[in-house]
């Protein structure tokens, strides 16, 4: 395992957790991250706010390619409307939207594609997709034992890399996400 990628992920997931509630500011107050399985549970209030914003986290790294790794945070809206599964991948994954078979974020979940999404925004540290967490998918990641997200890297030549497939334990997941406040 790459430590210096896995503590910069860290780093980054846990600002990211801190700006998912308005403020990229760092937080005025955090807490230590609660263990749920492979799941942390990090919880800070970004300075200004009022409301106190936690979010399921995992770190993962490639097993194949240590320089490659995710951080896949799991929330509830402030207001408790919307649930959101938001995955950060590093630059130089390909976005293309043009053609949606070779870009993006795609999650396999026991074996089972599910499906793939474009990433919204890139970031100097990374980009970032984002799906609304519905019941369909909330219950098929509760009941799952391994998760696979793929990206695919921007291509070095006139051919297309090979997805690189990254897992996801989801050992604790259902019990991190019923003590997310």
């Amino acid at each position: 395992m790459n430590v210096r990628l896995f503590l910069r992920l860290a780093v980054l997931a846990i600002a990211f957790a801190a700006s998912l509630a308005g403020s990229a500011r760092a937080a005025a107050t955090n807490t230590a991250p609660k263990q749920y399985g492979a799941w942390s549970i990090v919880c800070n209030r970004p300075t200004g706010a009022a409301e106190t914003q936690c979010a399921l986290m995992q770190n993962v790294i490639a097993e194949d390619r240590p320089d490659v790794g995710l951080s896949v945070v799991v929330l509830k809206t402030a207001d408790r409307k919307a649930r959101i599964l938001r995955v950060l991948a590093p630059l130089g994954v390909l976005l293309d939207p043009f053609q949606p078979t070779d870009g993006g974020l795609g999650l396999i979940v026991d074996g089972k594609d599910l499906n793939k999404t474009q990433f919204i925004r890139c970031f100097s540290e990374g980009c970032y997709a984002e799906v609304a967490l519905t019941d369909d998918l909330l219950k098929i990641l509760r009941a799952g034992s391994t998760a696979v997200f793929w990206i695919r890297d921007q291509p070095k030549t006139a051919t297309k890399d090979e997805r690189i497939g990254i897992p996801v334990d989801l050992k604790g997941f259902a019990q991190g996400y019923d003590a997310l406040p």
